[in-house]
Parts: structure tokens; sequence; C-alpha cells
């Protein structure tokens, strides 16, 4: 007997198109075309919105007056790339991200340098991870380094709306999102990429310096080995909702994710613990990067200021005494050590970091040992003398801002008159 053979079966056990089986054998044409910036077409905003006052900004909740777009198909690639007035997309209803979530997105940041000119920080870090998030979920990739001259012409077209005010920034949100318009079970071979910005102020707000308090999670996770949880993808943030929510109603204000008893992030922002060793050197340990945590571009600055050779004040932490010394350690870091750290009075810090928050330190942790009751511990208070999270703000801002030059990790949005992203429609 002979048994046919037949093409590719998609989930539910029907042959794959024809074009859908050529990308599943050979990937996505090289020669299709690429994030052109040549390309660019600007069609500003006939209307400009009013500018909102900088002490009542809130986290993600106003929008500049124009956004990034291009989208891509497996027939053209990417498309021309568009900057226009801020509004509303398109989609079908049947578009893998309404059902699938192949949904990628980067948070970065725009500051006003000394002399007005707009300012990134590592962007090429975040272009980067957000190609490696697409390859995650099988999106189209893309020439990063393309995407990072179109972002600063958008940046630059609506500088304006950049705040003055010290720790006030330009959040940036590059997001690529499926949209292949059918409800097959399978990876999307369409794709919309699209910026958007929003002018913001701390993301928490603590004047007093108190701090955060946090909820160690003991029955959810949010991520595990071999998933998710070091991609930057949308699927990665709803679940934890609903147990945020219950931490709000505790009291917490963020959650303090665990995989078993070790640490892994808090809400959205990577952990550093300070302990004092014997040897009285400062230990400033981190979870690892063991495919469960996000690879922070304030985590990876945070560690790089750290281990200076020659220590952290050469690195130019204020505050921070010549003699002081650190050993930084990408380690396993348990709740149990947290607690006994606490009590044995050799827990100096703990903070927290991210794009958003920068650097802010953690005052309590609630944390609910086997068969007990939720108990705090307590931490030293925040913004102490000798503090690193206090220093490493302060460091960071200056930096962002370009009030002082590190390695080049401030990169201007500077646009040539005439250049490849200067095209106007």
């Amino acid at each position: 007997m002979t048994v046919e053979k037949s093409g590719p079966l998609n989930a539910n056990g029907i042959p794959l198109p024809a074009s859908e089986v050529q990308v599943l054998k050979n990937g996505l044409p090289s020669t299709l075309p690429d994030i052109d910036p040549s390309r660019l077409t600007i069609t500003r905003a006939a209307i400009l919105k009013e500018l909102p006052d900088p002490e009542t900004l809130v986290f993600g909740e106003i929008t500049t007056d124009h956004m990034l777009y291009m989208d891509f198909s497996p027939e053209r690639g990417w498309s021309a790339p568009e900057i226009k007035p801020y509004g509303p997309l398109h989609l079908d209803p049947a578009s893998s991200c309404f059902q699938y979530c192949p949904n990628v997105f980067e948070g970065m940041k725009a500051y006003l340098g000394a002399d007005g000119t707009p300012r990134l920080f590592r962007p090429q870090l975040n272009m980067e991870r957000l190609v490696r998030s697409a390859e995650r979920v099988a999106l189209p990739t893309f020439n990063a380094d393309a995407l990072l001259v179109l972002i600063k012409r958008l940046v630059a077209l609506d500088a304006r709306w950049i705040p003055r005010a010290r720790g006030c920034s330009l959040y940036i949100r590059p997001t690529l999102i499926g949209t292949r318009p059918s409800l097959g079970v399978s990876a999307s071979t369409h794709a919309t990429l699209y910026v958007i910005l929003s002018p913001t102020g701390p993301y928490i707000r603590d004047s007093a310096g108190k701090g955060i308090s946090l909820l160690a999670a003991e029955d959810q996770v949010r991520a595990w080995p071999g998933g998710t949880g070091g991609h930057k993808l949308g699927l990665n943030y709803a679940p934890g909702f609903v147990a945020q929510r219950a931490a709000v109603a505790l009291g917490y204000q963020q959650l303090l994710w665990l995989l078993g008893e070790y640490v892994a992030e808090a809400g959205a922002m990577n952990v550093f613990a300070v302990f004092e060793g014997e040897d009285g050197v400062l230990d400033v340990i981190t979870p690892p990067l063991d495919g469960t945590i996000l690879p922070g571009v304030t985590r990876a600055s945070v560690l790089a200021l750290l281990s200076h050779p020659d220590g952290p004040a050469a690195a130019g932490l204020p505050g921070i005494p010549p003699t002081t010394r650190v050993r930084t350690a990408e380690a396993p870091l348990a709740m149990s050590a947290l607690h006994a750290g606490a009590v044995a009075g050799t827990l100096r810090e703990v903070f927290c970091v991210g794009t958003a928050a920068v650097v802010i330190p953690a005052s309590r942790i609630g944390w609910r040992r086997a068969g007990q009751p939720v108990e705090d511990i307590v931490l030293p208070a925040p913004g102490g003398e000798g503090s690193l999270a206090r220093a490493l703000w302060e460091r960071l801002v200056d930096i962002q801002e370009g009030r002082v030059e590190w390695q080049g990790w401030g990169v201007p949005c500077v646009v040539e008159d005439g250049g490849p992203a200067a095209a106007s429609a």
C-alpha cells in the first residue's frame, strides 16, 4: 500500500496555502524590501495639541501629535515608512494580534540635552531586543539601524513635547503586531510596526523618598524556564494584572515575582539587593538572565557602573565614598536570604530598575512563609548615606539628560537637512 504524501498542514489538518508553504520551507525571501528611511514621507498635523503641565503628567495617558507607521506583507516586504498625525489603526478583526498575541514592544525615552537637542539613552540595545522579541514569536524582522533612524526623526519632529523638568522625559513605544487576517493557528506572515510618543513624569511618584512596597507573589509566576520571560512581549504582562490588583488590595504597590523561592522581577522591573559582606565589601546581586528575566537596558547600565574597575566612585556615582568597594553578581536571590539579611542587619538595600522608573528603592517586602500569614521584611530607610540606589538614579539621569557624557550612552537625535529621513509630503 502506498501512502500519499501531502504538503504541510495547519493545526486543523488542512493544507497550508502555497505562499505559506514557501515561507515555512525557505523563510521570507531575502529580496523583499527592508525598512528604508530614504522612502520616508511626513504628513504634519494640521492642528497641534496643547502641551500639558509637566506636574500633571501620568505615565502613558497623553500622546504627541505624530506617529511612525509601516506594515509588512510577504508579497512586498516593508512598506514605505510614514510619519503622520497620531490616530487609530485600521485592522481586520481576524488579525493575528487579536487572536494569538504575536505582539512585541519596546520602552525607550527621549530627553532634552543642555543644548536643547533631543537625546536617546543606549537605543541600540532596545532595537536589538525588539528584533529578538520579534523572532521569538515568528514575526517578520527588520533592519534595527534603519528603524532607529526613523525613531530619531519622529522624536526630532515632536521634540516640543519633551518635558524640561528633571526626571521627566518623552516615552517612546515602538510596537510590532501580527496582522495576518486569518483565524488559522500559525505564525503571522503580515505585520504592522508603529511608534508612538508620550510625555511622562516620574513613573512611580515618591516625593517623600519612602520607596515602594512589594508583595512576594506566592501562587502565580510571571515566567518559567523555556518560556518567554526574557522577551518584551505583550502576552507576558496581562496575566499579572489580577495578581497586581490583589497586591494593591493588601496595601502593596507592586508585585515581587518569584520562581519557587527565588526572586525574578518586581512588577516590570529588574531587582537588585545589596548585602554588606564580612570583609566590608558591598555584594550587589541581581537574578541571572536565565530566560525568565528580561534583559533590561537599565539593568545592564547599573551593572556596568557598579562594575567599574576603580570602584563606583570612579564611575561618577555621587555621594559614594572613594573607599567603597562593590562586588556585583548575577546570581539566584532567595527570599530566605533577603529575610536573613534583614534580620542580621547585613541587607543594606533593595532597589528596582527599569526604563520607566530608572531606579527606585524598596521599603518593605510582604512575604508569606510556609503556613504563616504575610509578614513584612522591613528594609533600611531608602536614600540614606551611601545609598547606591540614590547615587545610581542621579548618575543615570545626568547621563540621560546630557549633563555628563559617559561611554557614548547618550545619543543625540540629529537629523541632517536633506538627508534620507528628511523627506516630506
